[in-house]
């Protein structure tokens, strides 16, 4: 959308590379100097070869004085005028000496311009990897210190097409086109010098082409530039729509909506074509019209060359070196122009990667850290307030203690800010108002790798990696012996099934844990947490894929893990939290209840409600229920 500024700052990047690109600069200064030389040798062979032929047809014995005397009297001026200017000796042929000479220079200059353009290639290409090297880099140092809140506004599809598709297409662009836009620029300026020196008048027709060529290019450009960027934004909404149906591949297959999926598909593919269609046809035009720019010039310059040359102002020589250097003119010319689609291509990649390193950061860890005093698991709320959207309340001014070692459950219906409470206790958003305390220090004044590592977490959406279970259990862990990992692995109940597989621990499961079930996936990730021995542990629905019986068995393990820890477990099922030491009741961001399990049922509000639901399966409005505690 902003061509320039992007360019410039894409061009930025290559600044830690200066001393190369200096390199770089040299070797094709020298190398274009070589180039630009060779014509004008070669134009001179061809004055050697033009004065030995018609030097041949004159007349041997006389000077050329004589017999441009001789041609003026016999009425032919044209050609008294074109033998003044050359330089022969009449009665002799070609020299075939100062031919070879000729060639022979001219042979050199251009092996040595090939070997210095092979070298600044090979440094270019090193400068740009380098480059793309540090892009990434920085991109993915970017995403780790992006908070969550960006990521929820993200797909991920559309977020992978920045890093992988963009940052690629960047890569090739630097590539394509550095060399080529540094060597045209460097050829223009050296051929236009030698024009000038061999004739002015000719390098004013070939000049013409310039201020053409850039009216050309300017204006098919413009309205090829918006197309660029609709193609890379096609891009990155169709590898949204692809990660999303593969990922719930199997949900699209339960419902049936495959034709759904497929016609999105289309549309958005369709879309992206026609954006491409759009940017390479139009900016494929402008190839085309410099070619045609430059055989007009061709042309031009060939008929005002030959009546020069007839007259005696020009050698053969020269007009042959200067059609060449007018190739070599207008060649560059229409290269840049015809890299115009590469090169919005890739600036319209650099302006996305730029924009995610652009985007807001979380807020930074405190310069002078405060760690924990101790590892007591002691969490309090002080007036803590947070929405998600400024317009939307959530959490209003919530207070509560969490005492050490302590089972904390939080229950309420869907969207009351429950799976919100502890993602604020790990700090994966900032507070609005308030402030949470970890053994009485103050969270945010806190490292966020000193407050998590002292968190142990289990979501109800299990996370595998592809690796061995040994590998995925140690994940909580990477210093864990073996015998810790197999410690926790019994404790959870993992150890039973892991070893009924062939490889037992190194047993390799993908990214998705397909070859192991629902239930041993949330075990691992259970045994996972356990290993890393927090102080804090927080349980998020994390037996919701385990069957009946694993659940028992889980249940009387973590009852024996929390022991010596603070635990905050959200659930669903009521029966897993009847032992907890206080049981909150949220809805709609506030603890509406707070109490033991025989407690709130006591009091037959909120959470007898949810109980009876669940368990007596009755189905009762508020008012029903009202009505039957006050009778």
């Amino acid at each position: 959308m902003n061509f320039g500024p992007s360019a410039r700052r894409l061009l930025r990047r290559l600044s830690p590379e200066r001393t190369r690109v200096l390199a770089v600069i040299g070797l094709a200064v020298i190398s274009v100097v070589f180039s630009v030389i060779g014509p004008k040798i070669l134009g001179r062979a061809t004055d050697v070869i033009f004065s030995g032929v018609i030097g041949a047809q004159l007349p041997a014995g006389i000077s050329k004085e004589q017999a441009v005397q001789a041609a003026r009297a016999s009425g032919h001026d044209n050609f008294a005028d074109m033998v003044a200017a050359m330089d022969l000796v009449p009665g002799h042929g070609i020299d075939f000496g100062a031919l070879a000479t000729a060639l022979a220079w001219a042979l050199g200059l251009y092996v040595a311009a090939s070997g210095f353009m092979w070298l600044q290639g090979y440094l270019l290409n090193d400068v740009t990897q380098r480059t793309v090297f540090r892009l990434r880099a920085d991109v993915e140092d970017k995403i780790n210190r992006l908070p969550l809140r960006f990521f929820d506004g993200q797909p991920r599809g559309e977020l992978l097409s920045r890093v992988t598709n963009d940052i690629d297409n960047v890569s090739q662009t630097l590539q394509q086109t550095l060399s080529q836009l540094l060597t045209s620029l460097l050829t223009v300026i050296g051929v236009l010098a030698m024009m000038f020196v061999i004739s002015p008048l000719l390098a004013m027709i070939a000049l013409v082409t310039i201020p053409v060529t850039m009216l050309v290019t300017g204006q098919i450009a413009k309205r090829s530039q918006k197309h660029f960027v609709a193609q890379w934004a096609h891009t990155g909404t169709l590898n949204a729509h692809i990660e999303e149906a593969f990922t719930g591949h199997e949900l699209v297959k339960v419902f049936g909506r495959g034709p759904e999926v497929e016609q999105v598909f289309r549309e958005r593919n369709d879309a992206l074509y026609k954006a491409s269609f759009g940017a390479q046809f139009i900016s494929g035009i402008i190839m085309p019209t410099m070619m045609f720019i430059g055989n007009l010039n061709y042309v031009a310059i060939a008929v005002v060359g030959a009546v020069r040359v007839a007259t005696g102002s020009m050698s053969l020589g020269d007009v042959q070196a200067f059609i060449q250097y007018s190739r070599q003119f207008t060649q560059p010319l229409t290269q840049v122009a015809s890299m115009a689609n590469l090169l919005q291509s890739g600036v319209a990649s650099a302006e996305r990667v730029f924009e995610l390193l652009d985007a807001k950061e979380q807020e930074p860890d405190p310069a002078e850290p405060v760690p924990a005093a101790t590892r007591r698991g002691c969490v309090e709320f002080e007036h803590v307030s947070f929405r998600y959207d400024p317009e939307q309340p959530l959490i209003e001014d919530l207070s509560l203690v969490a005492d050490p070692g302590h089972t904390i459950a939080i229950v309420g219906p869907t969207g009351a800010g429950k799976t919100t409470l502890v993602n604020l206790i790990m700090r994966f958003y900032e507070l609005d108002a308030g402030r949470i305390t970890l053994d009485g220090v103050d969270i945010t004044e806190m490292r966020r790798e000193d407050l998590r590592s002292q968190i142990g977490m289990v979501l109800q959406d299990t996370w595998l990696f592809g690796g061995t279970i040994r590998d995925n259990i140690a994940y909580g862990n990477p210093r864990a012996t073996d015998e810790e990992i197999h410690a926790a692995a019994r404790a959870t109940y993992v150890d039973r099934f892991v070893r009924t597989l062939p490889d037992g621990y190194d047993t390799v499961i993908d990214e998705e844990g397909g070859n192991v079930s629902a239930g041993e996936k949330q075990l691992i990730t259970i045994a996972r947490a356990f290993l890393a021995d927090p102080s804090l542990l927080i349980l998020d629905e994390a037996t919701s894929s385990v069957d009946t019986r694993t659940e028992v068995l889980v249940q009387h393990a973590m009852a024996a893990l929390r022991s010596d820890r603070t635990s905050f477990v959200i659930a669903h099922r009521l029966s897993t939290i009847r032992d907890a030491d206080l049981i909150l009741v949220m809805e709609a961001g506030s603890i509406v209840e707070q109490g033991t399990h025989d407690e709130l049922l006591a009091t037959r509000g909120a959470y007898h409600r949810l109980y009876s639901a669940q368990f007596s399966g009755a189905l009762v409005s508020a008012d029903e229920e009202t009505a039957t505690s006050g009778s």
